[in-house]
């Protein structure tokens, strides 16, 4: 890993366990376990170090998701429902930090524009390497049912971590949504 992912997985972890407020060039060379200074060498303002952070969570959780999709290669969509709770049971467990961050990340944007363009851009480049997953999936109109699939699993994910429960089953959610959209076993 290099210096560069170090310091964002470091402003990731204050992200996710201290708001925004938590990310300074000085916490985040603490966290980084690096000399002072390190962090603003690589990003000279707060503002180009939350837009590095918004690259490196996707690239994170892209990466979360090719080693669980990897494990059951989803090619239906009981399969690709079976991924994406996973995924959901991943977010809110042990890549917590990482999804928190996301989150506290996408609240900061609707109050700043440029960041906000970031994680547009990073959003354009994720639907449609999900798009890709949906249609070999099965679905007709992956580009639809990406958009209404995320949004749903946003949404699920948010309120596990704002109110956790011990009983936590996406499946139940996720699983049916899938399936109606992509058409099950029987087809759309």
């Amino acid at each position: 890993m290099s210096r560069r992912d170090d310091v964002l997985d470091a402003a990731i972890a204050l992200l996710g366990a201290g708001g925004v407020r938590a990310v300074t060039h000085r916490a985040v060379d603490a966290e980084a376990g690096l000399p002072a200074g390190a962090t603003s060498n690589l990003f000279r303002t707060r503002d180009a170090l939350l837009g590095g952070v918004v690259e490196r969570f996707a690239e994170r959780e892209r990466a979360i998701w090719d080693a669980l999709a990897a494990e059951r290669a989803p090619a239906s969509p009981a399969e690709l429902a079976a991924v994406l709770t996973a995924v959901a049971h991943a977010a809110v467990g042990p890549h917590r930090t990482l999804t928190l961050a996301r989150y506290v990340i996408l609240v900061e944007a609707a109050h700043d524009p440029a960041l906000r363009d970031r994680l547009l851009a990073a959003g354009r480049r994720v639907d449609a390497w999900f798009a890709m997953w949906l249609r070999v999936s099965g679905s007709p109109h992956p580009e639809r049912d990406a958009a209404i699939i995320a949004n749903a699993y946003t949404g699920l994910v948010l309120h596990e971590l704002a109110n956790p429960d011990p009983a936590f089953d996406p499946a139940g959610r996720l699983t049916p949504l899938v399936e109606a959209l992509l058409g099950g076993t029987d087809g759309p």
